[in-house]
């Protein structure tokens, strides 16, 4: 069975399917201290299931985790994902990035155009990006992104902010 994982490209990135190679670099971001917003930080295992999950959801649901590159250079910057695990409410916008990656708008960019994407194509009309608190960095770019805080959403941890994205104009 293929599944059709398409590629997505930005002035700066490509995110594309996930492959093996990219495991080894986004393991080092969940078994460290970098994952405590993300339940972790994860042993090996449980950053493979993370890994392995947001691949699956392609065949599940038809959106899923991209990897996102340079579109220069090829590097590895983390992982945009637009998922629904069994214990989420609602379809989420998450993002996990290596160190080189952060503060240079490439989650910005990259989650812009998930969300986009998701909206066109798949024609959702909402998502949510739950974050832990604490994680100040993730609610700001939730908030730039154009998310409002949405206190009255099923979340799956109760102490979640739930950030709630909805259909920009330029996507309608």
């Amino acid at each position: 069975m293929g599944v059709n994982i398409p590629t997505l490209e930005t002035e700066r990135l490509v995110l594309r399917a996930p492959m093996r190679a990219d495991f080894e670099p986004f393991a080092e971001v969940l078994t460290s201290d970098r994952s405590r917003y993300m339940g972790g930080p994860y042993d090996r295992r449980g950053a493979w299931s993370v890994f392995a999950s947001g691949a699956a959801s392609w065949i599940f649901d038809g959106f899923g985790a991209w990897s996102i590159t340079d579109s220069k250079t090829g590097d590895y910057f983390g992982e945009i994902a637009i998922t629904h695990p069994a214990n989420f409410p609602e379809t989420e916008l998450g993002w996990t990035l290596t160190p080189k990656a952060e503060g240079r708008g490439i989650a910005f960019e990259a989650a812009g155009a998930a969300r986009d994407w998701a909206f066109r194509v798949q024609s959702l009309t909402t998502l949510v990006s739950y974050v832990s608190p604490g994680n100040t960095r993730s609610a700001a770019l939730a908030e730039r992104l154009g998310a409002v805080r949405d206190d009255d959403a099923d979340r799956p941890n109760t102490d979640d902010l739930v950030y709630r994205h909805r259909l920009p104009e330029a996507v309608q």
